[in-house]
């Protein structure tokens, strides 16, 4: 077996030292199956963070879909292939009427990418409204708007922000937090308009992920969506986190937030860990833009990829895995919510849907960051993994896979209620 140390020094040698680690002393995994991890040295850890493998590691159905396509055709788009439509007809058919044509693409960030040049070309407005502590692609459109990464890029001169406002830590009357929150949306698209930029969209994920899961008043989510449609905008919704039965109530993000968007884009879950991504919109998006480009791309969309994509969809069908999300978030944010209450001099709330909880770390009202690390740190001395989200980096992420299951949930609870009583403020 390689050791850390040594393989941490050629990958400094080839990848370079950017490239960020989880945990203070990395881990080397050599296989996963289900919601298990196993390192390198026989070690298993119970994954309670990664959305990429949405139906679990190294899923029967999907690999062997992956494996009988790719022995058997893989080819692009230019080329008729049954198995491809297949797929697309199955995927929009878990979206509301009117969101029923696709685009296929490798990686969120392409996705993104694409939905931003639909809505540029097609509003004819170059400006964009996005939160001010967010992340959604890493090409030099998509790091121009990010706010929730360091980036070398300055933010760039057609994009403006918004803060997403918490009740959970904000005192005030809700009323009050979402007239601040749309008067600031006011300003922002009246900054755009003057600058010369207009609005070509609105670009959010529906449960704010990397913001730390605010809970945002009643009423924001649809005063950003009538205010980005009066200015000319489009509304896009990024589900790379919060999609494919995430929530547990609800297929889709917006569709849990209540957020009726243009364009609708989609990535890492999709494909179970194969590149894959996807840009759902409308029949009149699809001909207004389509019809002045001749979009292509050579990977997307392929016999593979398609093969993939729909084992996910049948998996997700044949073990509940959307009601199982509901049923097992629910107990958890049960528990979640107990654990505040024991840990109130440290634990400002619990928060979260189905398969995507946390805590939000605070003492006397001021973000706990270091808590919230030592609480990750702590977890996977217990052989789980977890994470942190948020702007101060004060909010626990727990987001396992979507496979995760009524057997792994107590051993999730009983580490964190463990980890919790370690921490001393």
């Amino acid at each position: 077996m390689t050791s850390n140390a040594d393989l941490i020094a050629r990958r400094n040698r080839t990848i370079g030292p950017y490239s960020p680690l989880f945990y203070a002393e990395p881990l080397q995994f050599v296989s996963a199956k289900g919601v298990w991890f196993t390192e390198a040295n026989g070690d298993r850890y119970l994954d309670g963070y990664n959305n990429v493998p949405h139906v679990g590691h190294a899923n029967d159905r999907v690999v062997r879909a992956l494996s009988e396509q790719a022995a058997l055709l893989n080819v692009h788009t230019r080329y008729l292939n049954e198995r491809v439509v297949d797929y697309s007809e199955r995927l929009l058919s878990t979206f509301r009427p009117g969101l029923d044509r696709v685009f296929f693409g490798n990686s969120g960030s392409e996705a993104n990418e694409l939905a931003l040049r639909i809505a540029r070309q097609l509003t004819g407005s170059t400006g964009v409204i996005v939160s001010d502590y967010s992340y959604h692609g890493t090409t030099i459109t998509l790091a121009q708007m990010t706010t929730g990464l360091k980036t070398r890029e300055p933010l760039g001169a057609h994009v403006r922000t918004l803060r997403i406002p918490d009740l959970d830590s904000d005192p005030r009357p809700e009323a009050e937090v979402l007239a601040e929150a749309l008067a600031s949306l006011d300003a922002s698209i009246a900054s755009l308009q003057e600058g010369g930029f207009g609005v070509s969209a609105s670009l959010f994920d529906p449960l704010f992920s990397t913001e730390g899961m605010p809970r945002v008043p009643a009423g924001l989510v649809a005063g950003i969506v009538d205010r980005v449609r009066a200015a000319g905008g489009m509304v896009i919704a990024d589900e790379v986190q919060s999609g494919f039965g995430r929530t547990g109530s609800h297929m889709w993000g917006h569709d849990y937030a209540g957020m009726e968007p243009d364009l609708v884009t989609m990535g890492k879950p999709m494909g179970n860990g194969h590149p894959m991504s996807a840009v759902v919109t409308s029949e009149d998006v699809l001909d207004r833009f389509g019809s002045r480009n001749e979009f292509f791309n050579t990977f997307a969309g392929n016999p593979v990829s398609a093969a993939v994509g729909e084992a996910v969809l049948l998996e997700m069908e044949a073990e509940a895995l959307m009601p199982r999300a509901q049923e097992l978030g629910g107990q958890a944010l049960a528990r979640f919510r107990e654990l505040a209450s024991q840990h109130g001099d440290f634990v400002r709330t619990a928060k979260g849907t189905g398969l995507f909880l946390g805590l939000d770390f605070a003492v006397d009202g001021v973000p706990a960051p270091h808590l919230a690390k030592q609480v990750v740190e702590a977890m996977k001395a217990r052989r789980v993994l977890i994470s942190r989200i948020g702007r101060d980096e004060s909010v626990l992420k727990v987001r396992p896979p979507l496979a995760f299951g009524a057997a792994e949930l107590p051993i999730l609870l009983d580490a964190l209620e463990a980890s919790l009583a370690e921490v001393r403020v």
